[in-house]
């Protein structure tokens, strides 16, 4: 197909504007139809006997007269545009895709600013997400605190992904670099292990079944600032960005919130814990994802819903001729059968 060009009409572009020249034709239409409206008394004057053309004429068609005229010039302008080709952007559901979900699962995700508390309603959301997604995309899990655990690899089987959502509990630190290289290391493509003094493997040629070309994403959230493990946040984002994952990020919490944590003598302590919105902005900026602010359990769950929207679907150009073709064709055959039931002639 023909590369579309700049749109000459708000949300569309066409394969073939050339033919939109031929829109020249609804002002001559209309201006020819003019001329013949202001002809039509002369020919009137020339009937002597206006008693009798009264009778004759029994009421003047006002507006009807010419609205057939109006719906032929606006038929012929759908028209042309469907010989252009008119072309929109089209959100078509991806076949297959892998979603490393990222969870939080530190001391301050109980914190009760988002009831139950930021956790409960984090998992609530999680499923919302999943539960968006295509059934052929692979979902992982992976969780952190202190830590880093993944709890499910890379997998359609959705319910199961839900089943470990729903088994997360908080407790510990925030180690949110090292749960983001991690995430790495699953949509890092996997190289075949060479054994000592082997020849190297050639490249397999590139194809649709291996799992490894699928497109990535990751969806991180968190609800604190980086406070344990080795990686930092925004080198880990550097990374993401030379691998072409992004990272969509989700700050849940409120800058109020408190929470109960053990400090290292073991004893619980009240403390502020606020989302760092801005190292998770700057993280989906880095990688070309998304940041999104939920700080209450309903803005979390539409953010999910959203998420799952986003990822679900790309947004690519399709042709809708037919659109314009088919609207052209029944502004025709209404502007003749208006013609025929009110004048008694086609057109």
């Amino acid at each position: 197909m023909t590369p579309a060009l700049p749109a000459l009409v708000a949300g569309f572009s066409f394969a073939s504007p050339w033919f939109l020249t031929g829109l020249l034709l609804v002002p001559l239409g209309i201006l020819a139809y003019l001329l013949v409206q202001l002809r039509r008394p002369k020919y009137a004057v020339r009937f002597t006997n206006l008693d009798l053309l009264a009778n004759v004429v029994e009421r003047t068609p006002n507006w009807r007269r010419h609205l057939p005229a109006a719906l032929y010039m606006l038929a012929i302008a759908a028209l042309v545009f469907a010989l252009a080709r008119p072309e929109r952007d089209t959100r078509v559901p991806r076949e297959e895709a892998t979603v490393i979900l990222v969870m939080d699962v530190s001391g301050s995700m109980l914190a009760t600013d988002v009831q139950p508390t930021r956790l409960a309603a984090a998992q609530e959301a999680a499923i919302t997400l999943i539960d968006k997604l295509p059934a052929k995309f692979r979902v992982s899990l992976v969780s952190f605190s202190t830590g880093v655990t993944v709890n499910v690899s890379p997998t359609d089987d959705h319910q199961a992904v839900k089943d470990a959502v729903l088994q997360l509990r908080s407790k510990g630190g925030t180690a949110m670099g090292d749960a983001m290289m991690a995430a790495l290391d699953i949509a890092r493509p996997q190289q075949p292990a060479v054994l000592p003094g082997a020849a190297p493997t050639p490249t397999p040629a590139p194809s649709g079944n291996h799992a490894e070309e699928l497109p990535v994403v990751v969806v991180l959230l968190s609800d604190g600032a980086n406070t344990a493990g080795n990686a930092q946040p925004l080198d880990a984002a550097a990374e993401a960005r030379d691998l072409s994952v992004p990272f969509f990020t989700v700050a849940v919490g409120t800058q109020e919130g408190i929470a109960e944590v053990e400090d290292n003598a073991g004893r619980l302590r009240r403390v502020r814990v606020p989302p760092d919105e801005e190292t998770l902005q700057q993280v989906a900026d880095i990688t070309g994802g998304n940041f999104f602010s939920a700080p209450s359990e309903k803005e979390l769950k539409s953010v999910y819903a959203e998420l799952g929207s986003r990822i679900g679907y790309d947004t690519e150009q399709r042709e809708v001729t037919y659109w314009f073709a088919g609207l052209g064709a029944a502004l025709v055959l209404v502007a003749g059968g208006l013609s025929l039931a009110w004048f008694n002639r086609f057109p």
